[in-house]
């Protein structure tokens, strides 16, 4: 089994290892020599001469981003433990993909190379830290955490620096675990004297002293306003799988559900505070991760995401403060938090120095679960091995134990099943979402019958649409997912890569089945965030009467092949690059005005709000004529088999009502309607139904009216009554009183 284990580290590290040049990562190297124990590291020579090793960062420690896959970096380290450099070899970041500049995260990375790692894991020095780069935030962090507490387990593993002089001693094998026999309820006060609960309190005046100490004059010229004595963060935290203190703090029955949702060996925290500054944030609400707060033991470290968490209104510890926020966090299994060992919980700190940069400290909560929790069992000591540094012999293998994150990364489960269990809530809402809106269409005759009740039911599904699906979730389909597909197809086709995201699937899924009934429609009215806020902002202009154009129809129909001609160029340029195509698709402004939320370079953020602009004179412009997704689309939905959208024969010849109000102009002149360009908003069926404004509908109404008069009571009897009939030629014109009738009226 060991061999077995040695060959995928090593065909791991062989995958990437390819991808860099030696002197790119150890400067001076011409060459790698034998890849050597488990996790692997490849020596870099400059022909005979050791100059230093090669790892990838996920081998030793967690690098799992916003994407929920590792971000794979080449890390080159010397001999004596210092950085020598770095090589981002692979990553699945929408973040970076789809907007911030890679050049951007690498520079940021970089100030890395030359720490002195095994200095920091002597205590000499502290831990060096990454710039953070605006807009992607955890991403970086995720990297830099990554290449450091690697390069510190390497080191500790004593295979490289001056841990690899270890001597052989006797060590005792100890076993712990947390004792189940204890269970009875504490109070506060005493879960706290006995670091049960574990403190961090910081004042203004300690957060500002701390950026002062920091070296960055841009941070420290802009303090922390207030009294310097004010609470920054009280800060609590504490281990709640472990009986007592669970009971005592969620109480029974909250500790029960608990444990009946943790797995064997799972853990969960309590994380609980006050003062000005939150440990939640607000990324978390953006992009699901609690980027303020970290869980760190030994080289891994974790950031709890929003299917951790759940919100708690209080405790109930007899004595327990009042907290504004109170987190209980499920460790996720594959972190593998060992509740008897050593952990701390780290606060980043951050403050704005310029519009988009910003300036970061850290601060540690450190916790060790109290020895009454702890039952413990002697075991027979093992001999541990004399460790040869690497320099004097380079070639030895150096086994080390593979820590959880490793672990994690060869479980048998496939990844994309974890991350749909991960995103149950998201998965959840948009499928109640998608059987709304297919609902609306199979219902859509008795909607539109009630405009008023349509107005507000498509305008609420849009505005969700954009907020929640877009903004939120950042659910947004892209040309870009077509041009993977195809390729994919005409390459090595997986479905795991389309199931790792599973918001995307599920909305791929029903369009695909859309095409079958309604054509390109139900995306491009319903589900398209940047669809939708194109439509809202018409909406809102039209309300403060900014005047609206309608281009002449030769026009019009002339611009419609524009957006298949871009999609055609995109196609064929993606069978070449597909990586070139996806740098052409930014014709699309969705990843800035919806993924990116125009957080990006001003070129970008001008292009989508001239476009939005410019739908505000002319609807949907964009849609009309540029969108390159709308046209992939009308093009599979030719193959629609039902037709929903009914027509009376005078539509077209002679009434023109329902082309001149088509929000699109997707309906032709002489009547029948353009499926390729209709976004099936229903404007023309709630015209159909309408029987004052529809003159077919009109001619219906005015008809049963009459035949209603005529089949009258009155009619019947004769004129007998309150009312006679009026009379034209000898033939019935209305209805009028009888005391209203004069001889010369009959």
């Amino acid at each position: 089994m060991a061999l077995l284990g040695d060959a995928n580290a090593a065909g791991r590290l062989n995958d990437y290892l390819g991808k860099a040049e030696p002197a790119e990562l150890v400067a001076g190297a011409n060459r790698f020599g034998p890849l050597q124990g488990d996790p692997a590291i490849a020596p870099a020579y400059k022909d005979d001469r050791l100059l230093g090793f090669v790892y990838l960062n996920s081998e030793f420690a967690n690098s799992t981003g916003y994407s929920g896959k590792p971000i794979q970096l080449l890390v080159g380290i010397d001999p004596k433990g210092v950085l020598t450099g770095l090589k981002l070899v692979e990553h699945k970041e929408p973040i970076v993909l789809l907007g911030i500049p890679e050049k951007r995260v690498l520079e940021a990375i970089n100030k890395l190379i030359g720490a002195d790692m095994d200095s920091v894991v002597r205590g000499a020095a502290p831990s060096p830290q990454v710039d953070i780069v605006s807009g992607a935030t955890v991403t970086v962090l995720v990297m830099g955490d990554s290449i450091v507490r690697s390069a510190t387990k390497l080191i500790k593993s004593g295979r490289l620096g001056a841990q690899g002089n270890a001597v052989a001693t006797a060590v005792p094998q100890v076993s712990k675990a947390i004792d189940p026999g204890k269970s009875e309820v504490r109070d506060w006060q005493s879960l706290v004297g006995d670091g049960s609960v574990r403190r961090l309190i910081l004042s203004v005046a300690d957060v500002n002293r701390a950026f002062e100490k920091s070296g960055n004059a841009a941070a420290a010229a802009r303090p922390e306003e207030g009294d310097p004595d004010d609470t920054f963060i009280d800060l609590y935290v504490a281990d709640v799988a472990v009986p007592t203190i669970g009971r005592s703090l969620l109480g029974d029955d909250g500790y029960n559900r608990l444990a009946g949702r943790l797995k064997p060996s799972q853990q969960a925290l309590i994380v609980a505070g006050s003062g000005r500054y939150s440990f939640k944030g607000a990324a978390y609400v953006r992009g699901g991760i609690f980027d303020r707060i970290e869980l760190i033991q030994d080289a891994n470290s974790i950031r709890f995401r929003d299917r951790d968490h759940t919100r708690l209104g209080n405790l109930s510890a007899e004595g327990a403060p009042d907290f504004p926020e109170i987190a209980l966090f499920t460790v996720p299994p594959e972190f593998g938090l060992d509740p008897t060992e050593p952990w701390l919980l780290q606060l980043l700190v951050q403050r704005v120095v310029a519009t988009r940069d910003k300036a970061w400290l850290t601060f540690d909560l450190g916790y060790t679960l109290p020895d009454a929790y702890v039952k413990r069992e002697s075991a027979p000591p093992v001999r541990q091995q004399a460790t040869t540094s690497p320099a004097a012999s380079p070639e030895a293998p150096a086994p080390a134990k593979r820590d959880a994150a490793a672990s994690f990364a060869t479980e048998d489960e496939p990844l994309w099943m974890k991350i749909w269990r991960g995103n149950v809530v998201k998965i959840s809402t948009t499928i109640v979402a998608l059987g709304a809106l297919t609902l609306i269409f199979f219902f859509q005759n008795a909607l539109v019958r009630r405009p008023k009740v349509y107005v507000w039911v498509r305008r609420g599904y849009l505005l969700f649409i954009l907020v929640w699906l877009g903004w939120y979730a950042n659910a947004q389909l892209s040309v870009v997912n077509v041009l993977t597909f195809a390729n994919s197809l005409l390459t090595d086709f997986s479905w795991e890569y389309f199931l790792s995201s599973p918001l995307i699937f599920l909305l791929w899924a029903s369009i695909a089945a859309g095409l079958l009934f309604w054509g390109r429609g139900p995306f491009c009215g319903w589900l398209c965030p940047f669809g939708a806020l194109q439509e809202l902002l018409n909406n809102i202009a039209q309300a403060v009467k900014i005047p609206q154009y309608r281009l002449p129809w030769g026009l019009h129909e002339r611009l419609w092949p524009i957006k298949y001609i871009i999609f055609l160029g995109l196609f064929g340029m993606s069978l070449y690059s597909t990586a070139f195509a996806e740098q052409l698709a930014e014709v699309e402004p969705f990843k800035t005005a919806i993924v990116l939320k125009f957080a990006r370079e001003w070129p970008f953020v001008i292009y989508a709000l001239t476009v939005l602009s410019a739908g505000l004179f002319v609807e949907r412009f964009f849609c009309r004529y540029m969108c390159p997704l709308g046209a992939a689309l009308a093009i599979p939905g030719r193959i629609r088999m039902f037709e929903w959208l009914r027509r009376w024969p005078e539509c077209g010849t002679p009434c023109q009502r329902c082309a001149k109000e088509c929000p699109v102009q997707a309906i032709h002149p002489e009547g029948h309607i353009n499926v390729n360009e209709c976004i099936y908003c229903m404007h023309c069926q709630e015209l159909y139904f309408d029987d004052h404004r529809c003159p077919h509908m009109i001619q219906v109404r005015l008809k049963r009216e009459k035949r209603d008069a005529l089949s009258s009571p009155s009619m019947r009897s004769g004129g007998k009554g309150p009312n006679t009939i009026i009379t034209a030629g000898g033939k019935p014109i209305g209805l009028k009183p009888v005391d209203a009738i004069t001889p010369s009226a009959t």
